[in-house]
């Protein structure tokens, strides 16, 4: 597929989505937020895609909102800039069936610091820059960081985070159980290519019931999760890579899951 503000790059079954708008930081204009929610539908229609990266091109992985874009809008309608152009990347996200990974190669920030925490697993480079910049233009978070932040870090660094906006290096992250990984930036497309090589050999149709059982469950009480493991367990139980992981066990051999 061919976007004007993405890169859509698919080799056997991982896909890498790169925001490519490096003389701004990748900063998102409207046709990047559309663009984007087509290449997330894409992604998750094709069969033959098993993980997907998001990254950004240049320096940055995502300075947010493009400022600049919608400096002449005298009265801009916050609630369907969002409504239309973010949320639904977000959902996208979070109902992909298939693992995301953030390569977080550079900066995130504001709207582009949600998208790098709404991805399943973070491999960061070590001086990569996550900063919720909402309140330094007098704005609150959105696309989601309301419900990321509090969830990964507990309520008071949430909130240091949301109202004081504090760069938290890629490293931090790590320590903080954001980022699943920090390496050095010469490093990092080695350790995605670990997380990525794992995710498009797994059982992809399984990795996706465990995704929706673990965002179910934030909300969930004890008696609705374990019914929902039960109703998720009688699908993946009667997949071809259940059959083939048991018969590759049997055989003690490595099981050649196909993601059905």
């Amino acid at each position: 597929m061919e976007f004007k503000t993405l890169l859509y790059q698919k080799v056997t079954s991982v896909l890498t989505i790169t925001l490519n708008r490096p003389e701004v930081y990748n900063a998102i204009d409207d046709t990047l937020s559309y663009e984007l929610q087509d290449a997330l539908k894409a992604a998750k229609k094709d069969k033959d895609v098993r993980v997907i990266v998001l990254t950004g091109s240049g320096k940055a992985f995502c300075s947010g909102q493009d400022l600049k874009a919608i400096s002449g809008i005298e009265k801009r309608s916050f609630i369907d800039s969002i409504n239309k152009r973010y949320n639904p990347i977000i959902r996208e996200m979070r109902n992909m069936p298939k693992p995301i990974i953030c390569r977080l190669n550079g900066v995130a920030a504001g709207a582009g610091c949600s998208l790098a925490l709404a991805c399943d697993v973070m491999i960061a480079a070590e001086t990569a820059i996550l900063v919720e910049a909402f309140i330094n233009i007098g704005l609150v978070l959105d696309s989601g960081s309301s419900y990321f932040l509090p969830r990964l870090l507990g309520s008071t660094r949430a909130f240091e985070m949301a109202t004081m906006a504090p760069k938290i290096t890629g490293l931090q992250a790590f320590e903080w159980g954001i980022a699943n990984r920090a390496v050095p930036a010469e490093k990092l497309d080695e350790e995605v290519a670990k997380f990525s090589d794992y995710y498009a050999n797994a059982p992809t149709k399984a990795i996706g019931l465990m995704k929706k059982m673990l965002n179910r469950s934030i909300s969930s009480d004890f008696e609705t999760v374990i019914d929902y493991e039960a109703y998720c367990q009688e699908i993946a139980g009667n997949s071809s890579d259940n059959k083939e992981g048991v018969q590759a066990f049997i055989e003690k051999r490595k099981p050649n899951f196909k993601g059905e």
